[in-house]
């Protein structure tokens, strides 16, 4: 049976028998991995397409595309992934309250997480400890698998003269005095300490 095209579509030439559906059938499964599939979720891309060939492109309703790596397991590249919500997924510590800008997470990449919002004491008194300042917690679900640290930005109101310090994600197996796993450490040697914290940035969870 001759072939066309760079996918060697299989297409019956004048010397082959004449069985259509056996043609056809043939022709359907040449075709099959260069369709694009489509799937509601990623567990439903899970659960049908985990024995795909590699290179198969499944598409999810809400726009997620992954591309097949392997043949032999069920490895996927994301290509694209619509923006996420910012989601309520940070849980203060005792004495905390939101500041003037929302908290908020949200998960691009399966991994990559970003964080925003500013985070001050109840009593309005400044934010300072000689060691670490514990300001709360991530989700269970944005807990890295080792230790994250970002520069986070603070208020420079006062005697004060540092404009950041450091904001630690501490990872899956941390327990120390200081907090556990997913708890966001402050870090900060300025004079007297700040009256807020802003922790955006952004972290890897893998």
């Amino acid at each position: 049976m001759a072939t066309i095209g760079f996918a060697g579509l299989p297409i019956p030439g004048g010397g082959d028998g004449p069985d259509g559906p056996a043609a056809i059938a043939e022709l359907a499964t040449a075709l099959d991995p260069h369709l694009v599939q489509h799937a509601t979720t990623q567990a439903d891309r899970d659960s049908r397409f985990s024995t795909a060939p590699v290179q198969t492109l499944v598409i999810a309703e809400n726009g997620t595309a992954w591309l097949k790596l392997s043949s032999s397991s069920n490895t996927w590249a994301t290509l694209y992934e619509p923006l996420q919500n910012w989601q309520s997924t940070i849980t203060l510590a005792s004495g905390m309250e939101e500041g003037s800008v929302a908290l908020g997470a949200r998960v691009t990449d399966g991994t990559h997480v970003y964080l925003k919002g500013r985070i001050q004491r109840t009593d309005g008194e400044l934010i300072f400890n000689a060691n670490a300042v514990n300001l709360g917690s991530v989700d269970s679900s944005l807990i890295p698998s080792e230790l994250r640290t970002i520069s986070a930005s603070c208020s420079m109101a006062g005697t004060t003269t540092d404009a950041t310090g450091r904001l630690e994600i501490l990872d899956a197996n941390t327990s120390s005095a200081y907090g556990n796993a997913g708890d966001l450490l402050w870090w900060y040697q300025g004079t007297d300490g700040t009256t807020w914290v802003d922790i955006s940035g952004d972290y890897w969870m893998d």
